[in-house]
């Protein structure tokens, strides 16, 4: 069964807003999303998203525009862990089964739905190819997802990426409800 929803965040630590419109069924995840901010500059970002099973990121489609103009970015994994970047090849985030693009609640739901971190207890680390907005710059990054408890139908995850760490909040489908300091949902509709 598939689910599709839209979710509105507001991102506090941009200073702006993001809708994603979510498709979730049977271990993978469709997305396309929007977001505007003026933190670190101003920007617009449009996003598509799409997994393989067991919701590993397949393609991350994404455009920004700044003042300076418009960048993009078509991010792929190749489901044997090797990633491109526009067609060339990123060793640094070999083995990476996500990406994470910057300041976009969205894409945390990924290793959370997969090991079911929000609803049990665990707790897990993954390489993610972590995507700079509005730069749209790739790097590796090391985060832990620990399960610390379950709340009205979902759960709370300590998110941690090197000295950083935040307790989220993710509803019983995965998707993130709060995010100190990051963003929280104003909107989870149909």
């Amino acid at each position: 069964m598939v689910t599709s929803r839209a979710v509105t965040w507001e991102v506090l630590e941009s200073r702006g807003f993001e809708t994603a419109w979510v498709e979730l069924g049977e271990g993978v995840l469709r997305a396309r999303g929007r977001a505007v901010g003026i933190v670190p500059e101003p920007y617009w970002v449009s996003y598509e998203l799409e997994t393989s099973e067991r919701f590993v990121t397949r393609r991350l489609r994404v455009t920004a525009e700044t003042e300076a103009g418009v960048r993009s970015l078509d991010l792929r994994h190749d489901g044997q862990g090797r990633w491109t970047a526009d067609g060339e090849r990123l060793p640094g985030v070999d083995r990476a089964l996500d990406c994470d693009l910057g300041l976009c609640p969205l894409t945390n739901t990924m290793p959370v739905l997969r090991h079911g971190i929000h609803l049990a207890p665990g707790e897990r680390e993954f390489l993610m190819a972590w995507v700079s907005v509005p730069g749209l710059v790739v790097r590796p990054s090391r985060q832990s997802y620990t399960h610390l408890g379950r709340t009205n139908g979902g759960g709370q995850v300590r998110f941690a990426s090197g000295e950083y760490r935040s307790d989220l909040e993710f509803d019983g489908d995965g998707l993130v409800v709060d995010y100190p300091g990051l963003a929280t949902c104003l909107r989870r509709g149909a």
